[in-house]
């Protein structure tokens, strides 16, 4: 039998394919590589009971792996808003701009390396390389428990940026290239619950620490808090190294037999009819990506719907001016995320099941803009928090879509789709760089110049998505050299001339 070396369009490195009966290739026995993968997917024939069950399987790995994993990192990046409203703000005289210039911080250090670590990620095992990133980030969270001054909490802030920077974009670019595009809808969506559950999490876990642990061993209850999460966070990724999967095309976890179906069900869904024989560089990669018109647009709208959530790193205060005070105020933030919750699964579900982002992601924003023109004009306390539930509910409802709506629009190649993501991701967390200035203490208890950018901000972004695919059909399509060639390569048709 003839055998034939080709590189994985999921991984660096070279795999053997065997020839085998569809749709239920034979896994060879002797070593559990793959050949023949061209004539395994012009005979691919999808949804076989093999391919059921490794998706299940690669469930079972991923999906809740990945969603503690992405719990914690939101747990941790936030609960520089409980820590402020248990007192550091006044042990580290954090006056309103000096807290904006924590959280500013914060994602300037995670733009720099959104990129050049999705560029690593496409190269090493994702097991060792998000599990390591998630020791680091806390150790990070940990050591701001010892911080004295408010440079010191402002130096941690921007390490601990540097290194979450490679977590989220990563995720999002390791689960599609395990997913199938009526697959990953669903799972982004499962995913993306855990930034809402973090809220919810963050909310109890300060309670709890603050009021159980303030005083305890001569450290307040904001030091406890940042040093148990951090330590929290550290034995989890210790856990989940073993528990990840790499690509489909190397995953130890997986057999022969799922690891051949895992790479050529990929490579069908993303209409690629031979096995990839070049790779873009990471310089090619970036310029394709840069030179798409289309990664501009999705950017803008990431850009506006992360700048409208960056009211996650306030909540605690916005609620506290409300009239809730001290502990009470850390308990009344969790119903806000549980509805968020709610309605980003029902939303999500209803996308992947229709199939459609645009128009779903064009209600969560209409839905945060209502809602926040009732928190604007109604002054009744209560009728003010239950909007702000459906403000955040309409927000975060959209960032998953918006996410999955790049990594379907530019599918492939997968540097380009890797640093795509990356960049709508980084770049769209440069929102915090005027969202946490919306917020000062001297617009409380109303906080009306915030909410009203918010609202317009909303507008925008959902007019922006309503019109998107129209306006896309008339602007020109760029595309590299490079890419143009890798296209013709692989066979498929080219996207732009």
């Amino acid at each position: 039998m003839d055998t034939v070396k080709a590189d994985s369009p999921l991984d660096g490195g070279p795999v053997v394919l065997t020839q085998s009966d569809p749709p239920l290739p034979k896994p060879i026995a002797t070593n559990g590589e793959f050949d023949e993968i061209d004539a395994l997917l012009a005979d691919y024939v999808p949804n076989t009971e093999l391919e059921k069950r490794l998706v299940k399987k690669v469930d079972m790995y991923m999906m809740p792996t990945l969603w503690l994993m992405c719990v914690l990192a939101y747990v941790d990046r936030n609960n520089i808003g409980n820590a402020r409203a248990a007192g550091m703000g006044d042990d580290l005289d954090l006056t309103s701009s000096r807290y904006a210039m924590l959280i500013t911080v914060f994602f300037i250090a995670y733009v720099i390396l959104e990129v050049p670590s999705n560029l690593i990620l496409a190269r090493v095992r994702p097991s060792w390389y998000l599990a390591a990133i998630m020791i680091a980030w806390g150790v990070v969270v940990a050591a701001m428990s010892q911080v004295k001054t408010y440079e010191g909490i402002l130096v941690a802030r921007f390490f601990l940026g540097l290194i979450e920077a490679g977590f989220m974009p990563g995720v999002m670019f390791v689960m599609s290239c395990w997913y199938k595009k009526e697959e990953i809808g669903k799972r982004f969506s499962i995913f993306f619950t855990a930034l809402c559950i973090a809220g919810a999490v963050s909310g109890l876990l300060s309670g709890a620490i603050i009021s159980g642990l303030d005083d305890s061993a001569g450290m307040t209850g904001w030091r406890w808090l940042f040093l148990l999460e951090g330590v929290i966070t550290i034995c989890v990724a210790f856990i989940c190294k073993f528990i990840l999967l790499d690509y489909p095309a190397t995953s130890s976890r997986l057999t022969p037999e799922e690891r051949q179906m895992a790479v050529v069900r990929i490579l069908y869904d993303k209409k690629q009819i031979s096995q990839p024989t070049k790779r873009l560089n990471p310089l090619q990669a970036l310029h394709a990506a840069v030179v798409d018109v289309r990664t501009y647009f999705f950017t803008v709208l990431y850009l506006l719907d992360n700048g409208v959530a960056t009211i996650s790193y306030f909540i605690p205060t916005v609620v506290g001016d409300m009239g809730y005070s001290g502990v009470t105020a850390q308990w009344m933030t969790v119903p806000i995320w549980i509805v968020a919750t709610i309605f980003l699964v029902l939303i999500s579900l209803s996308s992947d099941r229709t199939q459609d982002r645009q128009w779903h992601i064009v209600f969560g924003l209409t839905l945060a803009t209502i809602a926040g023109i009732i928190i604007v004009t109604v002054k009744h306390t209560a009728t003010r928090y239950a909007f702000i539930c459906f403000y955040v509910s309409g927000v975060y409802c959209a960032f998953p879509l918006i996410l999955i709506w790049t990594s379907e629009t530019i599918p492939l190649p997968l540097e380009k789709r890797a640093v795509a993501i990356a960049l709508v991701n980084g770049l769209g967390d440069l929102a915090a760089l005027y969202g946490s200035r919306m917020w000062p203490t001297s617009d409380a208890p109303d906080y009306k110049p915030g909410f009203v950018a918010m609202i317009v901000m909303c507008a925008a972004g959902g007019v922006i998505a309503a019109c998107m695919p129209f306006l896309l059909r008339f602007l020109p399509q760029f595309t590299t050299k490079a890419e143009r060639e890798l296209t013709a390569i692989e066979g498929r048709p080219a996207e732009a001339a």
